[in-house]
């Protein structure tokens, strides 16, 4: 799992993500830690789906090359229509 490809909606899905992108990027957890100016300790946490902070948080996605957005997660008027049309 991508992080800049999937919605995440958990904190194991975040951490799977992140781990994820870590390992595809071929770096260590080590590697990860120093570019992110955190200690290994810290992203073994993230990894782990441990609650960590936002700004710690931004600090590892940036050191990935990634960034963060929000979307709307709810269905459009044409998307649940194009469900309903189904049943």
């Amino acid at each position: 799992m991508l992080l800049m490809n999937n919605n995440i909606f958990t904190l194991r899905e975040l951490a799977q993500a992140m781990r994820s992108e870590r390992k595809a990027l071929g770096f260590t957890q080590a590697d990860l830690a120093k570019k992110a100016g955190l200690r290994r300790e810290t992203i073994i946490q993230l990894e782990a789906g441990e609650n960590i902070s936002a700004h710690t948080l931004l600090q590892t996605i940036s050191a990935l090359g990634k960034c963060l957005s929000i979307n709307d997660a709810r269905l459009d008027y044409d998307q649940l229509k194009e469900a309903f049309s189904e049943i």
